[in-house]
């Protein structure tokens, strides 16, 4: 009886190894498409050094007041000249997007000017009208922003210094005029606002928007002017003020 068993056991195992053997292999475990297994696309680096250049408006006098020593009155006009020049800077970005830098502007300024019509105290002598020529502006300002990416909102705020072509007088209905002399810089404070853009590797372009308040400032007109100037006259500007609108290109270098 044993023997019988056995030989059907070995008969009914090798029958089952055959049958094993005729049937397919199971396929192998499904793969994820090697697409998932790439990298992400890193985000954008602000750190680095830049330098570019920029394009823009400038208008005067919004805010700015003048007076002189003989009490006449004053009244000032805004003043538009389109304006241009460079930048370099230094950018360092760090946490979850904030980045901090530095930031140098040289403009020129062609022809933006400070002008104001002189009454003298009573009206008895005849007015005359004035200019004060701005022809360069540099500022020096720290920077603060947050990115997204490649998109960039910043603040910045610091000096400002500008170039002063002494300007001159006309007395009006006399076709006469007086030179005007002062100092040949006036310094003061800068705020701005401004987006930048990183479009391609390591260019970007930037829109900005710049306050600039300069100090109080004297300006002597010459001994012996005919009226409404007296003597030696001395006309003060106070809060002069340059509001710039401007576009620029920069290219970084960097990260370091």
């Amino acid at each position: 009886m044993k023997r019988t068993l056995l030989a059907i056991a070995v008969c009914v195992g090798a029958g089952s190894a055959a049958l094993a053997a005729d049937l397919p292999m199971a396929p192998p475990p499904p793969q994820a498409p090697a697409m998932y297994f790439k990298s992400p696309t890193p985000l954008y680096n602000w750190s680095g050094f830049y330098l570019g250049g920029n394009l823009g408006y400038g208008f005067s006098n919004s805010g700015s007041s003048f007076s002189d020593t003989m009490g006449s009155s004053f009244s000032s006009s805004n003043n538009n000249q389109f304006l241009g020049g460079g930048q370099v800077g230094v950018n360092w970005e760090f946490g979850p997007g904030i980045v901090i830098g530095a930031e140098a502007d040289f403009d020129w300024l062609p022809n933006t000017q400070n002008s104001f019509t002189l009454t003298p105290p009573g009206g008895a002598a005849p007015a005359a009208s004035a200019t004060i020529n701005n022809r360069w502006l540099t500022l020096a300002d720290a920077r603060l922003g947050y990115a997204w990416d490649r998109f960039l909102v910043y603040g910045k705020g610091g000096g400002a210094f500008v170039g002063t072509s002494n300007g001159g007088a006309a007395i009006a209905g006399t076709g006469t005029s007086v030179g005007v002399s002062g100092p040949s810089t006036n310094s003061g404070w800068n705020a701005g606002v401004g987006l930048e853009y990183a479009f391609w590797n390591t260019w970007s372009v930037k829109a900005e928007y710049d306050y600039v308040r300069l100090n109080s400032a004297s300006y002597t007109i010459p001994a012996g002017s005919p009226a409404p100037f007296g003597a030696g006259d001395v006309i003060n500007s106070n809060n002069r003020v340059i509001n710039l609108v401007t576009v620029g290109l920069n290219y970084k270098f960097g990260p370091w």
